[in-house]
């Protein structure tokens, strides 16, 4: 089976591929909410009901996979980068080394073959490599082997049409799709004590995209806490991002991210990618901070620990804030576990999946499963 992922109509395809199995935007998907149903509820396939659960199993089970995408800050869309996020179940909970990182292991004996065709004006050979290094990122996790990755020209999108009234202020925007119960939540409210002051807004309150950005759009100083998804910028802070390239004003953009892996470096192209669409829209990248152990240093007895597992956030979040208050940029920080083995780490993170797996009547073995598509799905 061949398989299209494609941010392109129905109109824009034609017949190009009516050999290939199409997945497009159909106006139903639903971002990853990060709930880990697909780990250890539902082992390989989403817990989501909106016609793309099984959007793991075909990527992971086709013959050669196609992306076709609109070049976005050095990624994806949103709406192809909203179905790699759901095509995490495809991998298994489970944490390995591999090639010198921390990975998940994979679902599938398997490495998918996929080409790559990113669509924008005027890119460069820097637009070129930062999605070369996104690419190599995404391959890596889902175990995929990248048969090329192309450039095409497209037309240029309208840019800087809205003029907000904007005033001095900081948003601070939590951006995780789990909202309140999410640890960027938790990290993002221990900036504030640094900063001194601020409230948090939780981007998953608002159910308008339009009424999100102007919210967003009205602020001078705007702080984005967010997780690592697939490597990069999760799906429904894109759709925001691109929504605000629609407004004019200037504003300066702090960074807060976070993920599951140990070594906050492999945060480096979701950073990059902040950076590129402060670019795009005229603003100006202040830095941002970079969390590894993500889900052990979000734990509530750990987050507000200055000393142990938390010093080199909690430094850094020091650096950060002062930026923030003076409207300043600094260098992008990277803050692994303080005195905290990787070792540990990983032994205690499969453990807590096993676990995990057995509140809800699983075994092992009910990880390991590998679904098979039966028919149309999608």
């Amino acid at each position: 089976m061949k398989l299209l992922i494609t941010d392109l109509t129905e109109e824009e395809l034609g017949d190009s591929y009516s050999d290939h199995e199409i997945i497009s935007d159909n106006g139903r998907i639903k971002p990853c909410m990060g709930c880990f149903g697909c780990w250890i509820k539902k082992p390989g396939e989403c817990v989501i009901k909106d016609g793309y659960e099984l959007a793991a199993v075909k990527l992971h089970t086709a013959d050669e996979v196609l992306v076709i995408s609109r070049y976005t800050y050095g990624g994806f869309s949103s709406f192809v980068k909203n179905v790699f996020d759901r095509c995490i179940p495809g991998v298994l909970p489970f944490f390995e080394i591999y090639e010198g990182e921390m990975h998940h292991r994979r679902r599938y004996d398997k490495d998918v073959p996929i080409r790559f065709i990113f669509r924008g004006h005027d890119l460069t050979d820097a637009d070129k490599e930062q999605a070369r290094r996104y690419v190599r990122a995404v391959c890596i996790n889902f175990r995929a082997r990248i048969l090329g990755i192309d450039l095409e020209e497209a037309e240029d999108i309208k840019r800087g049409i809205f003029t907000p009234e904007q005033t001095d202020s900081t948003v601070f925007l939590n951006c995780s799709p789990r909202g309140k119960h999410s640890n960027s939540r938790r990290f993002l409210a221990e900036f504030i004590k640094h900063c001194g002051s601020g409230d948090i807004t939780d981007l998953a309150s608002y159910r308008n995209a339009d009424d999100a950005a102007d919210m967003a759009a009205a602020a001078s100083k705007l702080v984005l806490a967010m997780p690592l998804y697939v490597d990069g910028i999760p799906s429904n802070v894109l759709r925001l991002m691109e929504r605000l390239e629609l407004y004019g004003g200037s504003r300066t953009v702090y960074t807060i991210a976070n993920m599951g892996f140990y070594e906050s470096r492999q945060i480096e192209n979701l950073l990059g990618m902040v950076r590129s669409w402060c670019d795009v829209c005229g603003c100006t990248y202040g830095g941002g901070i970079a969390i590894g152990a993500g889900e052990m240093l979000g734990m509530e007895k750990l987050a507000s620990l200055e000393k142990g597992p938390a010093a080199n956030m909690h430094k850094g979040f020091a650096l950060l804030a002062e930026a923030v208050q003076n409207g300043t940029a600094i260098d992008d920080i990277y803050a692994d576990p303080s005195g905290f083995p990787r070792r540990l780490y990983l032994m205690a993170g499969n453990h807590g999946w096993i676990k995990g797996a057995k509140e809800n009547g699983l075994g092992k073995s009910d990880l390991l499963r590998c679904p098979e598509i039966k028919g149309e799905i999608i």
